[in-house]
């Protein structure tokens, strides 16, 4: 394999015997590939949570930077008032 570098890790008994098992099985052809195939999965979802991240970003920033409220001033009175009557104690009055 041409580029490649080889590299000791330790690992638990429990990830040695799934390996091993799984070449066993004919799963994979050897440790190697087993290994090889979790990094580039794992490469793989950290790309992803990268772009999930930077989406959120995105929205977050034109959130930020649109000017317009995204609720009127009465919604914003009506959903503050069904919050409150949610969060008051049952039974009337709030004080007690």
């Amino acid at each position: 394999m041409p580029g490649a570098e080889k590299v000791s890790v330790t690992l638990t008994a429990e990830m040695v015997q799934a390996i091993r098992a799984s070449v066993e099985r004919g799963e994979y052809a050897s440790a190697s590939e087993v290994v090889r195939d979790a990094l580039r999965r794992w490469q793989r979802q950290r790309m992803e949570d990268a772009e999930r991240l930077d989406a959120v970003r995105a929205r977050i920033r034109r959130s930020l930077d649109d000017p317009r409220p995204s609720l009127s001033e009465s919604e914003v009175d009506v959903e503050l008032a069904a919050l409150f009557e949610e969060l008051a104690p049952s039974g009337g009055d709030a004080a007690a």
